[in-house]
Protein backbone atom coordinates (compact mmCIF):
# COMPACT_ATOMS: atom_id res chain seq x y z
CA UNK A 1 0.00 0.00 0.00
CA UNK A 2 3.00 2.17 0.88
CA UNK A 3 4.28 1.59 -2.82
CA UNK A 4 0.65 2.85 -3.95
CA UNK A 5 0.49 5.38 -2.06
CA UNK A 6 4.08 6.79 -3.26
CA UNK A 7 3.24 6.59 -7.07
CA UNK A 8 0.08 8.40 -6.29
CA UNK A 9 1.96 11.26 -4.40
CA UNK A 10 4.61 11.54 -7.40
CA UNK A 11 1.11 11.65 -9.59
CA UNK A 12 0.17 14.83 -7.85
CA UNK A 13 3.93 16.26 -7.59
CA UNK A 14 4.15 15.68 -11.37
CA UNK A 15 0.28 17.31 -11.89
CA UNK A 16 1.59 20.31 -9.96
CA UNK A 17 5.27 20.88 -11.11
CA UNK A 18 3.93 21.76 -14.56
CA UNK A 19 4.03 25.26 -15.30
CA UNK A 20 6.31 26.12 -12.09
CA UNK A 21 9.00 27.99 -12.99
CA UNK A 22 11.63 26.13 -14.00
CA UNK A 23 10.61 23.20 -14.76
CA UNK A 24 11.20 22.07 -18.23
CA UNK A 25 7.81 22.85 -20.62
CA UNK A 26 7.52 19.13 -21.71
CA UNK A 27 4.19 18.62 -23.75
CA UNK A 28 4.44 15.52 -23.16
CA UNK A 29 3.34 15.84 -19.32
CA UNK A 30 0.00 17.85 -20.50
CA UNK A 31 -0.79 15.46 -22.88
CA UNK A 32 -1.05 12.96 -20.17
CA UNK A 33 -4.31 14.96 -19.16
CA UNK A 34 -4.85 15.92 -15.20
CA UNK A 35 -2.18 13.91 -13.61
CA UNK A 36 -2.62 15.13 -9.93
CA UNK A 37 -6.21 14.69 -9.93
CA UNK A 38 -5.24 10.79 -11.20
CA UNK A 39 -3.10 10.56 -8.31
CA UNK A 40 -5.77 12.25 -6.20
CA UNK A 41 -8.48 9.27 -7.66
CA UNK A 42 -6.03 6.57 -6.86
CA UNK A 43 -5.92 7.63 -2.98
CA UNK A 44 -9.24 7.60 -3.18
CA UNK A 45 -9.62 3.94 -4.42
CA UNK A 46 -6.88 3.10 -1.84
CA UNK A 47 -8.55 4.62 0.97
CA UNK A 48 -12.05 3.03 0.72
CA UNK A 49 -10.20 -0.41 -0.18
CA UNK A 50 -8.14 -0.18 2.99
CA UNK A 51 -10.62 1.23 5.61
CA UNK A 52 -13.20 -1.18 4.64
CA UNK A 53 -11.18 -3.64 4.57
CA UNK A 54 -10.21 -3.01 8.26
CA UNK A 55 -13.59 -2.91 9.27
CA UNK A 56 -14.26 -6.52 7.91
CA UNK A 57 -11.33 -7.84 9.61
CA UNK A 58 -12.63 -5.73 12.93
CA UNK A 59 -16.09 -7.45 12.48
CA UNK A 60 -14.88 -10.99 11.77
CA UNK A 61 -12.01 -11.02 14.66
CA UNK A 62 -14.52 -9.19 17.29
CA UNK A 63 -18.00 -10.05 16.27
CA UNK A 64 -18.37 -5.88 15.82
CA UNK A 65 -17.07 -2.56 14.73
CA UNK A 66 -15.75 0.06 17.44
CA UNK A 67 -16.94 3.78 16.34
CA UNK A 68 -15.03 5.00 19.24
CA UNK A 69 -11.79 3.32 18.46
CA UNK A 70 -12.30 4.29 14.75
CA UNK A 71 -12.46 8.07 15.24
CA UNK A 72 -9.73 8.11 18.02
CA UNK A 73 -7.11 6.28 15.61
CA UNK A 74 -8.33 8.83 12.82
CA UNK A 75 -7.67 11.48 14.49
CA UNK A 76 -4.43 10.57 15.58
CA UNK A 77 -3.39 10.11 12.34
CA UNK A 78 -4.87 13.23 10.55
CA UNK A 79 -5.40 16.00 12.98
CA UNK A 80 -2.02 16.68 13.97
CA UNK A 81 -0.09 17.44 11.15
CA UNK A 82 -3.18 18.56 9.40
CA UNK A 83 -3.65 21.57 11.70
CA UNK A 84 -0.19 22.10 11.98
CA UNK A 85 -0.02 22.82 8.49
CA UNK A 86 -3.06 24.99 9.00
CA UNK A 87 -1.16 26.85 11.48
CA UNK A 88 1.59 27.98 9.42
CA UNK A 89 -0.61 28.99 6.38
CA UNK A 90 -2.43 31.55 9.12
CA UNK A 91 1.32 32.81 10.40
CA UNK A 92 2.59 32.99 6.92
CA UNK A 93 -0.67 34.95 6.03
CA UNK A 94 -0.10 37.54 8.81
CA UNK A 95 3.54 37.67 7.79
CA UNK A 96 2.17 38.38 4.09
CA UNK A 97 4.19 35.44 2.25
CA UNK A 98 0.99 33.93 1.49
CA UNK A 99 -2.56 34.80 1.41
CA UNK A 100 -5.64 32.97 2.44
CA UNK A 101 -9.32 34.17 3.25
CA UNK A 102 -11.80 33.88 6.31
CA UNK A 103 -13.77 31.71 4.14
CA UNK A 104 -10.35 29.41 3.20
CA UNK A 105 -9.31 29.10 7.05
CA UNK A 106 -13.13 28.26 8.24
CA UNK A 107 -13.67 25.30 5.49
CA UNK A 108 -10.05 24.41 6.17
CA UNK A 109 -10.55 24.27 9.81
CA UNK A 110 -14.27 21.98 9.35
CA UNK A 111 -13.19 20.07 6.14
CA UNK A 112 -15.66 21.56 3.65
CA UNK A 113 -12.97 22.93 1.95
CA UNK A 114 -14.44 20.73 -1.19
CA UNK A 115 -17.29 23.10 -0.58
CA UNK A 116 -15.39 26.32 -1.28
CA UNK A 117 -15.73 27.21 -4.91
CA UNK A 118 -13.54 30.26 -4.53
CA UNK A 119 -10.72 28.56 -2.18
CA UNK A 120 -7.06 30.07 -2.64
CA UNK A 121 -4.52 27.82 -4.44
CA UNK A 122 -2.52 27.12 -0.86
CA UNK A 123 -5.41 25.61 0.45
CA UNK A 124 -6.90 24.64 -2.77
CA UNK A 125 -5.71 20.72 -2.32
CA UNK A 126 -7.20 20.21 0.93
CA UNK A 127 -10.52 19.67 -0.79
CA UNK A 128 -9.34 15.73 -1.31
CA UNK A 129 -8.49 16.06 2.01
CA UNK A 130 -12.18 17.17 3.18
CA UNK A 131 -13.87 14.60 0.76
CA UNK A 132 -11.99 11.54 3.19
CA UNK A 133 -12.99 13.42 6.52
CA UNK A 134 -16.70 13.12 5.00
CA UNK A 135 -15.87 9.58 3.81
CA UNK A 136 -14.33 8.42 7.33
CA UNK A 137 -17.83 10.22 9.35
CA UNK A 138 -20.10 8.31 6.59
CA UNK A 139 -18.97 4.73 6.00
CA UNK A 140 -18.13 3.58 9.34
CA UNK A 141 -21.90 4.40 10.33
CA UNK A 142 -23.13 2.47 6.83
CA UNK A 143 -21.17 -0.19 7.16
CA UNK A 144 -22.40 -0.96 10.96
CA UNK A 145 -26.03 -0.41 9.76
CA UNK A 146 -26.32 -2.30 6.33
CA UNK A 147 -23.77 -4.80 7.22
CA UNK A 148 -22.42 -6.58 4.12
CA UNK A 149 -24.58 -7.24 1.23
CA UNK A 150 -26.40 -3.80 1.64
CA UNK A 151 -23.45 -2.22 1.98
CA UNK A 152 -22.21 -3.25 -1.60
CA UNK A 153 -25.23 -2.09 -2.68
CA UNK A 154 -24.90 1.45 -1.10
CA UNK A 155 -21.44 1.52 -2.59
CA UNK A 156 -22.26 0.81 -6.21
CA UNK A 157 -25.23 3.19 -5.63
CA UNK A 158 -22.68 5.93 -4.83
CA UNK A 159 -20.22 4.84 -7.58
CA UNK A 160 -23.00 5.18 -10.33
CA UNK A 161 -24.44 8.66 -9.14
CA UNK A 162 -20.99 10.34 -9.16
CA UNK A 163 -20.44 10.95 -12.73
CA UNK A 164 -24.51 11.17 -13.58
CA UNK A 165 -24.16 14.18 -10.78
CA UNK A 166 -20.92 15.78 -12.13
CA UNK A 167 -22.49 15.69 -15.85
CA UNK A 168 -26.04 17.35 -14.30
CA UNK A 169 -23.60 20.14 -13.01
CA UNK A 170 -21.72 20.58 -16.43
CA UNK A 171 -24.96 20.87 -18.03
CA UNK A 172 -26.79 22.68 -15.16
CA UNK A 173 -23.86 24.90 -14.18
CA UNK A 174 -21.85 25.57 -17.51
CA UNK A 175 -20.30 28.89 -16.29
CA UNK A 176 -19.07 30.15 -13.50
CA UNK A 177 -17.38 28.20 -10.17
CA UNK A 178 -19.14 25.81 -9.31
CA UNK A 179 -18.97 23.71 -12.49
CA UNK A 180 -16.79 21.55 -11.13
CA UNK A 181 -17.09 21.56 -7.26
CA UNK A 182 -16.21 18.78 -5.63
CA UNK A 183 -18.83 18.15 -3.37
CA UNK A 184 -19.08 14.44 -1.51
CA UNK A 185 -21.58 13.09 -3.87
CA UNK A 186 -19.75 14.03 -7.34
CA UNK A 187 -16.71 12.85 -6.59
CA UNK A 188 -17.65 9.87 -4.10
CA UNK A 189 -16.72 7.37 -6.96
CA UNK A 190 -13.20 6.22 -6.38
CA UNK A 191 -13.78 5.71 -2.76
CA UNK A 192 -16.99 3.91 -3.59
CA UNK A 193 -15.56 1.39 -5.98
CA UNK A 194 -12.98 0.83 -3.39
CA UNK A 195 -15.11 -0.24 -0.81
CA UNK A 196 -17.06 -2.26 -2.99
CA UNK A 197 -13.90 -4.55 -3.88
CA UNK A 198 -13.25 -4.57 -0.75
CA UNK A 199 -16.84 -6.02 0.06
CA UNK A 200 -16.47 -8.37 -2.71
CA UNK A 201 -12.69 -9.42 -2.31
CA UNK A 202 -13.35 -12.77 -0.25
CA UNK A 203 -16.29 -13.61 -2.80
CA UNK A 204 -13.91 -12.86 -5.86
CA UNK A 205 -11.03 -14.90 -5.01
CA UNK A 206 -12.83 -17.60 -4.74
CA UNK A 207 -13.64 -17.03 -8.38
CA UNK A 208 -11.30 -18.86 -10.70
CA UNK A 209 -11.33 -15.90 -13.79
CA UNK A 210 -10.82 -12.93 -11.24
CA UNK A 211 -8.09 -14.89 -9.85
CA UNK A 212 -6.23 -15.70 -13.63
CA UNK A 213 -7.54 -12.26 -15.03
CA UNK A 214 -5.43 -10.62 -11.83
CA UNK A 215 -2.41 -12.75 -11.73
CA UNK A 216 -1.44 -12.31 -15.50
CA UNK A 217 1.27 -10.28 -16.04
CA UNK A 218 -0.83 -8.33 -19.07
CA UNK A 219 -2.60 -6.51 -16.48
CA UNK A 220 -0.15 -3.61 -16.18
CA UNK A 221 -1.30 -2.83 -19.61
CA UNK A 222 -4.37 -1.49 -18.22
CA UNK A 223 -1.76 1.54 -17.16
CA UNK A 224 -1.51 3.36 -20.34
CA UNK A 225 -5.18 2.52 -20.64
CA UNK A 226 -6.18 4.83 -17.85
CA UNK A 227 -3.53 7.32 -18.85
CA UNK A 228 -5.28 7.83 -21.91
CA UNK A 229 -8.55 7.98 -20.70
CA UNK A 230 -7.37 10.19 -17.75
CA UNK A 231 -6.26 12.71 -20.77
CA UNK A 232 -10.18 12.65 -22.03
CA UNK A 233 -11.51 13.65 -18.87
CA UNK A 234 -12.45 17.34 -19.71
CA UNK A 235 -15.25 15.45 -22.09
CA UNK A 236 -18.62 14.93 -19.84
CA UNK A 237 -19.62 11.89 -22.24
CA UNK A 238 -16.05 10.25 -21.58
CA UNK A 239 -16.44 11.29 -17.60
CA UNK A 240 -20.07 9.37 -17.95
CA UNK A 241 -19.33 6.85 -19.75
CA UNK A 242 -15.72 5.57 -19.67
CA UNK A 243 -14.08 6.83 -16.72
CA UNK A 244 -16.41 4.64 -14.32
CA UNK A 245 -14.96 1.76 -16.11
CA UNK A 246 -11.44 3.39 -15.50
CA UNK A 247 -12.25 3.31 -12.02
CA UNK A 248 -13.09 -0.08 -11.57
CA UNK A 249 -10.06 -1.43 -13.51
CA UNK A 250 -7.86 0.91 -11.09
CA UNK A 251 -9.45 -0.61 -7.72
CA UNK A 252 -9.13 -4.45 -9.12
CA UNK A 253 -5.12 -3.41 -9.65
CA UNK A 254 -4.77 -2.02 -5.85
CA UNK A 255 -6.45 -5.15 -4.68
CA UNK A 256 -4.73 -7.32 -7.25
CA UNK A 257 -1.09 -5.30 -5.85
CA UNK A 258 -1.98 -7.09 -2.46
CA UNK A 259 -1.36 -10.64 -3.92
CA UNK A 260 1.72 -9.90 -6.16
CA UNK A 261 4.14 -9.03 -3.87
CA UNK A 262 6.46 -11.94 -5.39
CA UNK A 263 6.41 -10.32 -9.07
CA UNK A 264 8.93 -7.55 -10.53
CA UNK A 265 5.86 -4.68 -9.73
CA UNK A 266 5.58 -6.05 -5.85
CA UNK A 267 9.44 -6.03 -5.50
CA UNK A 268 9.31 -2.17 -7.03
CA UNK A 269 6.43 -0.89 -4.45
CA UNK A 270 8.37 -2.50 -1.79
CA UNK A 271 11.64 -0.47 -2.42
CA UNK A 272 12.69 0.92 1.02
CA UNK A 273 12.71 4.28 -0.84
CA UNK A 274 9.38 3.37 -2.48
CA UNK A 275 7.93 2.68 0.87
CA UNK A 276 9.67 5.41 2.64
CA UNK A 277 8.14 8.13 0.01
CA UNK A 278 4.48 6.22 0.36
CA UNK A 279 4.88 6.47 4.58
CA UNK A 280 6.21 10.35 3.69
CA UNK A 281 2.83 10.60 1.10
CA UNK A 282 0.78 12.31 3.82
CA UNK A 283 3.15 15.04 4.73
CA UNK A 284 4.21 15.51 1.33
CA UNK A 285 0.81 16.16 0.20
CA UNK A 286 -0.08 18.56 2.82
CA UNK A 287 3.21 20.63 1.83
CA UNK A 288 3.70 20.19 -1.90
CA UNK A 289 1.02 22.98 -2.75
CA UNK A 290 2.48 25.73 -1.58
CA UNK A 291 5.79 25.22 -2.87
CA UNK A 292 4.19 23.91 -6.40
CA UNK A 293 2.33 26.80 -6.72
CA UNK A 294 2.13 27.42 -10.78
CA UNK A 295 1.06 31.12 -9.79
CA UNK A 296 3.76 32.17 -7.84
CA UNK A 297 6.93 33.63 -8.98
CA UNK A 298 9.29 33.49 -5.93
CA UNK A 299 11.98 31.68 -5.86
CA UNK A 300 10.81 28.60 -3.37
CA UNK A 301 8.39 28.27 -5.88
CA UNK A 302 10.87 27.73 -8.61
CA UNK A 303 12.07 24.57 -9.39
CA UNK A 304 13.67 22.62 -8.88
CA UNK A 305 14.20 24.78 -5.53
CA UNK A 306 10.25 24.35 -4.84
CA UNK A 307 10.43 20.44 -4.60
CA UNK A 308 13.38 20.22 -2.33
CA UNK A 309 11.91 22.84 -0.12
CA UNK A 310 8.08 20.96 -0.02
CA UNK A 311 10.21 17.08 0.29
CA UNK A 312 11.99 19.34 3.47
CA UNK A 313 8.69 20.53 5.01
CA UNK A 314 7.40 16.89 4.36
CA UNK A 315 10.20 15.54 6.44
CA UNK A 316 9.96 18.05 9.28
CA UNK A 317 5.99 17.10 9.42
CA UNK A 318 6.70 13.48 9.85
CA UNK A 319 9.10 13.15 12.22
CA UNK A 320 8.53 16.53 14.33
CA UNK A 321 4.41 15.68 14.49
CA UNK A 322 3.35 12.18 12.33
CA UNK A 323 5.86 10.39 13.82
CA UNK A 324 4.86 11.04 17.99
CA UNK A 325 1.22 10.12 17.44
CA UNK A 326 1.53 7.29 15.01
CA UNK A 327 3.26 5.71 18.58
CA UNK A 328 0.12 6.89 20.21
CA UNK A 329 -1.89 5.46 17.10
CA UNK A 330 0.08 2.38 17.07
CA UNK A 331 -0.93 2.04 21.70
CA UNK A 332 -4.77 2.54 20.15
CA UNK A 333 -4.23 -0.54 17.56
CA UNK A 334 -2.90 -2.55 20.13
CA UNK A 335 -5.24 -1.69 22.56
CA UNK A 336 -8.36 -2.70 20.02
CA UNK A 337 -6.23 -5.47 18.21
CA UNK A 338 -6.25 -3.79 14.96
CA UNK A 339 -4.14 -4.40 12.01
CA UNK A 340 -1.12 -2.22 11.54
CA UNK A 341 -1.98 -1.48 7.91
CA UNK A 342 -4.34 1.40 8.50
CA UNK A 343 -3.70 4.33 6.69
Amino acid sequence: MDGLRAGSIALVLLGHLQGARGFPPVELWRSLGDLANLGVNIFFIISGFLITSLLMSERQRTGGVSLKAFYVRRVLRIFPAFYAFILIIVIADLIGWVRISMTDLVTALTYVVNYNAGRSWNIGHLWSLSVEEQFYLLWPLLFIRLGGRRAVIAAFIAFAAAPVIRAGMHLALASGPYRDLEIFPAVADGIAIGCAIALLRPWLLTQPAYVRLTGSRWLLLLLPLIVMVNRERGYTLVDLLVWPWMLLLMAVLVEASTRRTATWTGRLLNLRPVVFIGTLSYSLYLWQQPFLNRHADAPVTAFPLNLALAFAAALLSYFIIERPFLRLRRHALRASAVPRAEA
